[in-house]
């Protein structure tokens, strides 16, 4: 039998709308784009959203909105797919990495060890599709002695007056913390809808806006996707309007639009999302109830008191086990067909972050998480009897690897 990863999900709801901005003839951002900002804002319980093309294309932006440039700092999880970072990067600023809990999320008080004069924003990431302690982190940014700490430069830094949090929720779309949906949860949230996500746009991403007072929320929603449509006030479907040609640029922006044909595919995901999502924890049940017999098992962290995951990711540790071993079982359990994948290769472990001076030494609980993480594939689709198939293939695997 052949399982793979992570197919997207796609039915005939899915084609019909894409069909639909096909025929309409207007392909590139328009009326179904802000439609998806609106269901997305509605479900993530915030007044705005904007919808662009990618989750690193929204951290680059919204860093950049915030003054963040050469000389700053932006705290990240050493733990994370490496775009959290580059985000930072491609804007000029410094990434400071800390370790990460057994729960795979950032350490608390590894961030507040971190922040100094020249922080200004704080990403956490919601490993998997497990929401972070966003008490703790949004209680830490407003400490009397961390909020003196801060520096502000420029217009935006100046009315925010402490350092930004701005949450990597790329995996966590349906994930709730303190029966509050990610989106809602600190000063913005970035959500990710690669063909690999719960809710999938093709590539693309969206920017939850919940800054607090004084910004006014609707006016930062406007700037942000000015400066993604190259600076021009007039976006293409309002050019296209008879005697709408003349336009401007009134600020040197990027090119980060979400298109239509695109935006058609998570329009009708959305609206089916809640069944989406019941599938996905269906899956990840059956796991858990598997794997919980097993005594090498380590079954990733989905839910607590009025907290639950989005079941993004499947993310199995086996216990006591070497890196090496983790490898040797991955390409066991290959042998059967099921295909299977690890999050994430930490990152002072990839060339471009050892050339910069990071040591995967000083992050103990990233490495120790990494080296005996398998994820396992995870998605509506699945069947019980290939549910079944992958179990028996995983403790098969393990079995044959470590006993």
């Amino acid at each position: 039998m052949k399982i793979p990863f992570s197919p997207p999900f796609i039915n005939d709801a899915v084609e019909q709308e894409v069909l639909s901005s096909l025929r309409s003839g207007w392909i590139t951002t328009g009326p179904k784009t802000k439609a998806l900002e609106e269901a997305t804002a509605a479900y993530s319980n915030v007044s705005n959203v904007l919808c662009v093309n990618s989750a690193t294309s929204a951290m680059m932006l919204v860093l950049h909105w915030f003054g963040i440039t050469k000389g700053d700092e932006v705290i990240v999880p050493a733990y994370t797919y490496c775009a959290t970072a580059l985000a930072a990067m491609h804007i000029g600023a410094k990434v400071v990495m800390v370790d990460v809990e057994e729960d795979f999320n950032i350490n608390i008080k590894n961030i507040e060890n971190a922040i100094t004069e020249k922080t200004k924003a704080i990403v956490p990431v919601d490993f998997a599709g497990w929401p972070c302690n966003y008490d703790d982190i949004n209680a830490l940014i407003n400490q009397p002695h961390i909020k003196n700490k801060f520096i502000a430069k420029g217009e935006q830094q100046q009315k925010l007056k402490r350092i930004l949090i701005m949450s990597d929720a790329a995996h966590s779309f349906g994930a709730v913390y303190n029966n509050k949906p990610t989106g809602c949860l600190t000063d913005i949230t970035v959500f990710s809808f690669h063909a690999v996500k719960n809710l999938t746009t093709a590539e693309g991403g969206a920017i939850c806006i919940n800054l607090p007072e004084p910004f006014d929320n609707n006016e930062v929603y406007k700037t942000l996707r000015l400066w993604s449509l190259n600076g021009q006030n007039k976006d293409a479907l309002t050019k296209s309007q008879a005697g709408g040609w003349k336009y401007d640029i009134v600020y040197p922006g990027f090119k980060m639009n979400m298109p239509d044909v695109c935006a058609a595919i998570g329009l009708a995901q959305i609206k089916e999302y809640a069944t989406l999502l019941a599938e996905r924890k269906r899956v990840f049940d059956f796991y858990g109830e598997v794997f919980t017999k097993q005594d090498w098992a380590w079954i990733p962290p989905y839910s607590k008191k009025n907290c639950a995951s989005s079941y993004h990711l499947y993310p199995l540790r086996i216990k006591n086990i070497s890196e090496q071993q983790r490898d040797a079982i991955i390409e066991t359990i290959s042998a059967t067909g099921v295909s299977v994948n690890v999050h994430f290769i930490p990152m002072p472990m990839l060339t471009v972050f050892k050339n910069a001076g990071y040591n995967i030494q000083c992050f103990p609980q990233a490495y120790k998480n990494y080296s005996c993480e398998i994820s396992l594939p995870i998605y509506p689709q699945l069947s019980l009897l290939q549910c079944n198939y992958i179990t028996d293939s995983i403790i098969a695997s393990v079995n044959s690897v470590i006993r």
